[in-house]
């Protein structure tokens, strides 16, 4: 495998910490979250309380002010290779925590900031409705001006971290008669009207809290628009290329742990006298997805360091996104075969990986819509 020179000591080190903390407080309880049906909630204050959520935040705001992209992929690409899908720190860290980074008025920052990076304040953002995926100006959740608050009704469905949450970033319509005049709105949890549904039955990522939330004459303070109003729709489209990016890290990750723990198993599984990994079909299988996981992982540090830059650009977000999270599929698929009957008993983590991973060709995006996005450029 090619080097990976964008990575420094310091990262090492980071990279060392967090996989112990994987290791000795969360790979251990898995099973028993899954059967929960998600994390519990003290392990969200433990990441806080050894630095690994939202390192970029400003000390000022009680967060590292670490503004380094490469700790966000370290901490995707560890999750991915312990095969950890319930504990949701990319989409905290990474994926809301940069709206109220970017956009957050000093007062909104100086609120919720410290929180986020201690682990009180879980954060998720909601976007899609019962009959709104992708096509985000298709959006029903109204806000209406009423002077002194805004009156938020809707619903929203497939919220990742919706039981946990405590502060949500809601898209809402704003402009009735604009196509994409929508507003972003930081709701909190226990406000009047607004309810956490049921949680969600999927079939993997068991341990991920993903839930209905509906939104009843909710009174939201002015001071709780996050950014301009009616402004809603050009920020999200802003946040999709990193979000479609840490997306990519985790489904590349994902891969290599399927490929790690298929490897480690036909080297010790037994059949017609040989191991299968002595079978030439078994060798050829996963040096392929060998090939294709190292030349991913070497566009994905490439897009990781124009991030860095600030120059990613979105068609090579969508790329990323649609080659990783294809082949993730390709991947945990193949690698499943080669365990034969035992891929398919729950107690294997291959098949809750292979489970889990089918929705990384839907969230964020489609491979369908990144194919859209991809022609359109073309």
């Amino acid at each position: 495998m090619i080097a990976r020179r964008h990575f420094d000591a310091e990262h090492a080190l980071f990279r060392s910490n967090f996989r112990r903390f994987l290791a000795e407080e969360v790979t251990p309880y898995q099973r028993e979250w899954e059967a929960a049906g998600q994390v519990p909630r003290a392990i969200w204050r433990r990441a806080g309380e050894l630095g690994f959520l939202a390192t970029f935040v400003d000390e000022a705001y009680g967060g590292a002010g670490c503004r380094d992209y490469r700790y966000e992929q370290i901490v995707a690409e560890e999750l991915g290779l312990a095969n950890e899908w319930g504990l949701a720190l990319g989409l905290h860290s990474s994926l809301v925590a940069p709206y109220l980074d970017s956009f957050g008025t000093p007062e909104q920052k100086q609120r919720y900031l410290p929180g986020v990076v201690s682990g009180d304040c879980v954060l998720a953002v909601a976007m899609t409705e019962p009959n709104t995926g992708s096509d985000l100006a298709g959006i029903q959740t109204r806000a209406e001006d009423c002077g002194d608050y805004w009156l938020l009704n809707g619903a929203k469905t497939f919220i990742s971290n919706g039981v946990h949450s405590d502060l949500v970033i809601v898209a809402a319509r704003t402009h009735p008669s604009e196509k994409r005049g929508l507003s972003l709105f930081l709701v909190e949890k226990g406000w009047a009207g607004f309810e956490v549904g049921r949680r969600l039955e999927k079939i993997g990522q068991h341990s991920q809290d993903t839930a209905e939330l509906f939104f009843r004459d909710v009174k939201v303070p002015k001071q709780n628009l996050l950014g301009e109003p009616h402004q809603g729709f050009k920020l999200l489209m802003q946040m999709l290329a990193p979000e479609r990016l840490i997306c990519a890290i985790g489904s590349l990750a994902a891969a290599q742990s399927a490929l790690a723990m298929t490897l480690a198993y036909v080297k010790e599984r037994r059949a017609f006298g040989q191991t299968l990994f002595e079978f030439q079909n078994t060798r050829f299988e996963l040096a392929a997805i060998k090939t294709e996981l190292d030349i991913g992982q070497v566009y994905l540090d490439r897009l990781v360091m124009e991030h860095q830059a600030g120059s990613l650009d979105t068609v090579d977000a969508a790329e990323a996104k649609l080659w990783t999270s294809e082949l993730l599929g390709r991947a945990a698929d193949r690698c499943l075969q080669l365990f034969g009957g035992y891929g398919f008993m729950a107690e294997y983590p291959i098949g809750r990986l292979w489970a889990s991973a089918r929705v990384a060709r839907i969230y964020a995006g489609s491979s369908e819509i990144m194919k859209e996005i991809i022609a359109k450029a073309m």
